[in-house]
């Protein structure tokens, strides 16, 4: 075996090292632990992330492909655990924990049906796969950090009952307004869309009921993906610094060319990751709804690699439930930037241009009518232009 193709099945479960004995503090997922002192609570947190690895026998992908993904789904993987990390916080907070064993809240089971491996839930391999050939991607082909967030995005409208606004934040860039002009607009959106009767998806109620004391919001919770390029071939050590201080509240989803990792935090010079390279047979919710769910749980010690090995090609994500959340992180990137190494990403308030586009704001083309976006610009003197791409 070639350590690209390294899984758990090849090293076996006992052999994966534990946290080393170091003062060095534990980060996971924003989180701070020690090693030293609560290495229970470290497992517990990780057991407790959504793992997502290749699977087998499941429905066909678009009714005739293939019925596993073994071999190039690992980067389709990693942005299913960073998107579930995303409805963990969004639904049952970000200290929840798992519990093997026992019945599950009702919250976890309809985020775990999101991904499960059938064409008609929201995340599932089937729509992520279908999705990416719209970003030029064939059924069965590896990808990018950069497509795989592009299409969680496109899927994310769909759900409407976690109602996400993802943004993607393109060359290097994260732009405040519009980032809140997004979320406002995602507002608007889903209220308009929802109709009077839920409706049933994945076994969930969803609509009307889904909004209950939320109607009149004007923040939707944020997932924001950065996709970034670290160096060439190698991560500029210039970057390292600043990729330890990022702590990012979602992970970050890279690794190695062709072979994807979920990186949770770190220790020292070592990133913590989860590892989809394992194959599972595809698994089937029982009668009563509830979920043989332990496969998708990594109940061992994570893997770890030196920072350095990191390829430099990456997407961070982070997750803001409110606009103070938002604004907390703004706060915090700004003073992570003036830290020594080269800053990964710029933090702007606006864009110089007034060119605003469809695909920025996630809109579809029945959306862009006069009413809503006048109440969206509040101005009738402002000039911009929507461009259809």
């Amino acid at each position: 075996l070639s350590t690209a193709t390294l899984t758990y099945d090849s090293l076996r479960f006992g052999e994966i090292e534990d946290f080393p004995e170091t003062s060095e503090p534990v980060w996971i997922l924003g989180k701070q632990f020690s090693a030293l002192t609560e290495k229970d609570e470290i497992l517990a947190d990780v057991t407790s992330r959504l793992w997502f690895t290749y699977r087998k026998n499941f429905q066909p992908i678009g009714g005739t492909g293939p019925t596993s993904d073994t071999g190039w789904g690992c980067m389709l993987r990693c942005g299913q655990m960073i998107l579930g990390q995303a409805l963990i916080c969004r639904h049952l907070g970000r200290d929840w924990r798992w519990s093997p064993g026992q019945r599950q809240r009702a919250e976890y089971i309809s985020i775990l049906n999101a991904f499960i491996d059938k064409k008609d839930s929201y995340y599932s391999i089937h729509q992520i796969a279908q999705m990416g050939v719209g970003e030029g991607k064939s059924i069965g082909q590896w990808y990018g950090p950069n497509t795989v967030a592009q299409v969680l995005k496109k899927l994310a409208v769909f759900d409407s009952w976690s109602r996400l606004a993802v943004h993607v934040a393109m060359d290097n860039t994260v732009v405040i307004e519009e980032i809140s002009e997004f979320s406002f607009i995602v507002s608007l959106k889903g209220a308009c869309a929802v109709s009077e009767e839920p409706r049933e998806m994945n076994g969930d109620l969803e609509g009307a009921c889904a909004l209950t004391g939320e109607e009149t919001a004007l923040w939707k919770p944020l997932v924001l993906l950065i996709p970034l390029r670290l160096g060439l071939s190698d991560i500029n050590e210039a970057y390292i610094e600043p990729l330890k201080l990022f702590r990012s509240s979602l992970g970050v989803i890279g690794g190695k060319p062709n072979s994807a990792h979920f990186f949770i935090g770190f220790v020292g010079d070592e990133l913590i990751y989860l590892d989809p390279h394992t194959t599972q047979p595809a698994v089937d919710p029982t009668e009563d709804g509830q979920f043989p769910d332990d496969s998708y749980h990594c109940q061992h010690p994570p893997c770890r690699m030196h920072i350095c090995e990191l390829d430099p090609s990456i997407a961070a994500g982070f997750f803001c439930q409110t606009e103070d959340d938002f604004d907390d992180w703004c706060a915090q990137i700004r003073k992570v930037s003036n830290c020594r190494g080269l800053p990964m990403f710029e933090l702007v308030d606006s864009q110089p241009s007034h060119l605003i586009t469809a695909d920025v704001l996630n809109l579809t083309p029945d959306f862009l009518d006069s009413d809503r976006l006048a109440r969206f610009f509040d101005s009738e003197d402002e000039e911009f232009e929507i461009l259809s791409l």
